[in-house]
């Protein structure tokens, strides 16, 4: 799971097995190491209809419909975004990048706008 942070918007990518385990768990967890710090960034199932996000203790939550998680795992739909809280947000797939890049790529999904 990767995230990018920008201004006032959080972005979360997923690999093919990560949205699996969202799924299967309904909840994923990433944690970067500082010195003598951690900050930890998760996705959490919701019984709410919208994505929502927090910051608490060092750690992101952001917190995902089920609906949402189920189209995400079992569709073709893309991703899903919400830009009506103080945070705009976005959770996708991870696509394979259509440059070079020397990343793992193998848990990616195929990009739509490749050729093969």
């Amino acid at each position: 799971m990767k995230i990018r942070i920008k201004g006032n918007s959080l972005r979360y990518r997923l690999t093919k097995s990560e949205v699996a385990r969202l799924w299967a768990e309904e909840f994923l967890e990433e944690r970067t190491q500082f010195a003598g710090k951690t900050l930890l960034y998760t996705i959490e199932y919701t019984n709410d209809n919208t994505l929502s996000a927090n910051f608490i203790d060092d750690k992101i939550v952001l917190f995902m419909p089920k609906c949402m998680i189920d189209e995400l795992h079992n569709t073709d739909i893309v991703g899903f975004e919400d830009g009506t809280g103080p945070v705009s947000l976005l959770v996708e797939k991870d696509f394979v990048c259509i440059d070079n890049t020397e990343e793992d790529q193998s848990d990616h999904y195929t990009h739509p706008q490749s050729a093969c």
